[in-house]
């Protein structure tokens, strides 16, 4: 059932956020103090690209306030326009009944989006 969900996430938008992750990432691994962020949109964009069956939770160990504040650097460095990006998609794939479970999924990224650090991408 998950590579069914997958394969219908790509046709519903998945494509394209995972496209923007990757851009992103690309953009921001131009500079030395950027790749810690272009290679944290990498792996986003690896699981927004294929999301069912895997999930996200705490890192057990934390880094403290060391990924606090990534976070808030990765807000202003393009964070919000692409939580903005899933909560877009939400909203149109929930106006449909068929939309719904995947619309759901993007307004689950929204925090993916805004916070990713200090946060690991695990299989169910």
């Amino acid at each position: 059932m998950n590579i069914l969900g997958n394969i219908l996430w790509l046709l519903f938008g998945g494509i394209i956020i995972a496209l923007e992750y990757m851009v992103a990432g690309l953009l921001m691994c131009i500079t030395i103090i950027g790749i810690p962020f272009g290679l944290q949109s990498f792996k986003l964009a690896a699981f927004v690209l294929w999301p069912f069956g895997k999930t996200t939770r705490p890192v057990e160990s934390g880094s403290g306030c060391l990924s606090t504040v990534l976070n808030i650097v990765w807000i202003f460095l393009g964070g919000i326009w692409i939580a903005l990006s899933h909560l877009f998609w939400g909203v149109v794939l929930c106006i449909t009944i068929i939309g719904i479970p995947f619309g759901k999924q993007h307004f689950k990224m929204v925090s993916l989006a805004l916070t990713p650090f200090g946060r690991q991408i695990v299989y169910k």
